[in-house]
Formats: C-alpha cells, sequence, structure tokens
C-alpha cells in the first residue's frame, strides 16, 4: 500500500491531470475514486490539497476546451461523433439536450457530476456558439466545484478512506483484477445493449431516399420533426412540409398527428 500511495505522492500532479482529462473527454475511467484517494492524502500531510485541486481543475478545463473547441468548428455533427462513441447512444445527446435547455449555462456545472454528459455538454455550448469567455467562466466555476468537491470530501474523511484504500491494496493482483473484470464487465454490457438498440434501430428505419421515393409517388406521409430547440437551433434546416413539434412539446401536441397516414419521424 505504502509503494502505491508513494507512487501517487511522488508523480501526484502528472497522474491527477492525466487520469482527470481522460476522465472528463469521456474515456470510461472513473476520476472519483482517485481523487477521494488525493483527499484522504492530503488530509494526511503528504500532498498539497489546493495544488491537488488546481492540477485536478487543469485537466478538467482541458479536456472541455477541446470538445468546446470541436463543436464550434464541426456544429452538430460533433454530437453525432461523442454519441458514436458513447455506451449509451440511444440518449446521450438527447439528455444533454434536455439538460441544457432546462439550465443553459448551469447544465456545465451539472455534467460535471453526471457521467459520460460532461463532453456533450461541453461540445454542445460550442455548437451553440457560446462565448469563449463566458464558456471558460462558466468551465472555471464548475471545474472549481467539482474538484474541490470530490478532493475535499476525501480530505474531511480521510481517517476512513485510507484504510479502505490500504485494505484494497492489500488484495494485490487479485484487487486489480477484480476491479478490471468489473469494468470490462460494465463496458460488455454497454456495448451489448448498444448492439440491440442499432439493430432494433436499423428495423425500425427509412432512407432519405425511400422516404424521397414515398413524397414523388405521392404517398400520404406526415413527417415529424422532432428535433430538440438546441439541435435545430445548430442545423436550421427542415424537410419540406414537416411538422415541427420537440420533445417536451410532443405530449400535450401528439393529437396534431394524423393517425391514419404513413408517419416518418427524425430527430439528431
Amino acid at each position: 500500500m505504502n509503494e502505491i500511495f508513494d507512487f501517487v505522492v511522488r508523480h501526484g500532479s502528472p497522474v491527477i491531470f492525466g487520469w482527470v482529462l481522460l476522465d472528463q473527454a469521456g474515456v470510461p475511467l472513473p476520476a472519483v475514486p482517485l481523487l477521494l484517494v488525493i483527499g484522504a492524502l492530503a488530509g494526511a500531510g503528504r500532498l498539497s490539497l489546493w495544488l491537488a485541486v488546481a492540477v485536478a481543475m487543469a485537466g478538467c478545463l482541458a479536456a472541455d476546451l477541446l470538445w468546446y473547441t470541436f463543436g464550434r468548428r464541426r456544429g452538430a455533427s460533433v454530437l453525432g461523433i461523442l454519441c458514436r462513441i458513447t455506451l449509451e447512444p440511444d440518449s446521450c445527446v438527447r439528455r444533454t439536450e434536455e439538460l441544457f435547455i432546462a439550465h443553459r449555462l448551469r447544465s456545465l456545472v451539472i455534467a460535471k457530476f453526471l457521467p459520460g454528459l460532461n463532453p456533450l455538454a461541453a461540445a454542445l455550448a460550442g455548437v451553440v456558439k457560446i462565448r469563449l469567455i463566458v464558456f471558460v467562466l462558466c468551465e472555471v466555476g464548475s471545474a472549481l466545484a467539482w474538484a474541490l468537491g470530490w478532493i475535499g470530501l476525501g480530505y474531511l474523511f480521510s481517517d476512513l478512506i485510507e484504510p479502505i484504500a490500504a485494505a484494497v491494496a492489500r488484495l494485490g493482483g487479485a484487487g486489480v483484477a477484480l476491479a478490471a473484470g468489473c469494468l470490462a464487465l460494465y463496458v460488455v454490457v454497454k456495448y451489448v445493449q448498444r448492439r440491440l438498440f442499432f439493430r432494433e434501430l436499423r428495423m425500425a428505419r427509412i432512407t432519405p431516399e425511400n422516404l424521397k421515393a414515398m413524397m414523388d409517388r405521392g404517398t400520404e406521409t406526415i413527417i415529424v420533426d422532432l428535433r430538440t430547440s438546441v439541435a435545430a437551433q445548430a442545423m436550421p434546416y427542415t424537410i419540406p412540409g414537416a411538422l415541427r413539434i420537440s420533445p417536451e412539446e410532443l405530449q400535450r401536441r401528439q393529437r396534431e398527428i394524423p393517425r391514419d397516414v404513413e408517419i416518418v419521424l427524425y430527430c439528431t
């Protein structure tokens, strides 16, 4: 255990920065346990609390600025990229867009504490062209709240966390294998869910070419544009004649959709 702690103490800043950068960029590497251990080490006087917080904030900002830049330069297409690499493609963009619509800039703080949503929130801020200075100021505040919250928790409860970490470390290779196995199982389950979702989605899809052919044949069709207001703002184009209903309005306006014709829905 002492060897692990000594390694973290000797290489604390690079370890914190790299791990937080990967976590906040979307790689499934949980940063919270590390931050709790870092806080416990700071509570034991072996690391500087404020240096650890500053380095964790730097990792957050680096990841967020990366996705913000991609979102600003690539537009809504970057959300598709993120959705393809996430483990929950069916809900990742929609949940983040709904969060952004409801809370705007406050969503940048909230997303920090919700696994998997932070890179999407940062990219979305770039897509809707939030000013860089405003984004940076919001991110500094949210990164401070996130880093200080978890490291501070470890600092306050260092007497409890350090013995737990010591007990885990005594498991040695078995503990590492168990942790790696749990992470691998989580990824496999999510991957299987992802493939099943895509298989179901393919069965219910119609290609743009097929839709165009239906419209050219005069097939009575109602097209419903279900994009969120954020997505519509990022890409202000629509299919001619489409009925525009945002997801939050669907329940209230469902009577506007006729039931005796072919219905085609599209979103992001």
